[in-house]
């Protein structure tokens, strides 16, 4: 149970100096930010009590946002992501294998885990970068900055996944 919390923590500290030190400094063609330390919730076994998640959530989200001087934005995406997961998990994975699963490939399936991973960094990209922009005045950028640093991200958690293997 301990070893579990340590290296929970450990992926915890190498995801949010990873998130700070380099990637928060990528942008690409001034649209496209990975936001790899969501990988961190998504990652999550499905037994863990929504609570704990939440909480984990939180305080990611509020380490992130205490290093890259976003008030509260970060914090409120994660939580958002964290809030919707469960279901989202349990709408993906197979009926009969809920019981404690970490979400991979070998889990519940190449095609159900892709989607999975896109529609909660859909949502949690879509709520942080909504939060940032605050405007509606220009959609079209802002749905571009959301589509862009979803694939990115989306792509980042893969070639993880691929490498962790």
């Amino acid at each position: 149970m301990i070893i579990n919390y340590i290296y929970r923590i450990l992926w915890f500290v190498g995801l949010v100096l990873l998130q700070v030190l380099i990637l928060n400094n990528i942008h690409l063609a001034g649209y496209a930010t990975p936001f790899l330390y969501t990988y961190f919730i998504l990652k999550f076994p499905s037994s863990v009590s929504r609570n704990e998640l939440l909480l984990w959530a939180f305080f990611l989200g509020l380490i992130i946002d205490v290093f890259s001087n976003t008030p509260g934005i970060n914090a409120s995406a994660t939580v958002l992501m964290a809030f919707v997961r469960p279901p989202l998990l349990t709408l993906f994975t197979p009926r009969d294998s809920f019981d404690n699963i970490v979400p991979s490939f070998k889990t519940i399936g190449n095609f159900s885990f892709i989607k999975y991973l896109l529609i909660c960094l859909l949502i949690h990209h879509g709520a942080l970068l909504t939060i940032e922009f605050f405007s509606f005045a220009d959609i079209g950028s802002l749905i571009l900055r959301i589509a862009s640093s979803t694939l990115l991200t989306l792509s980042c958690i893969l070639a993880f996944e691929g490498v962790k293997k």
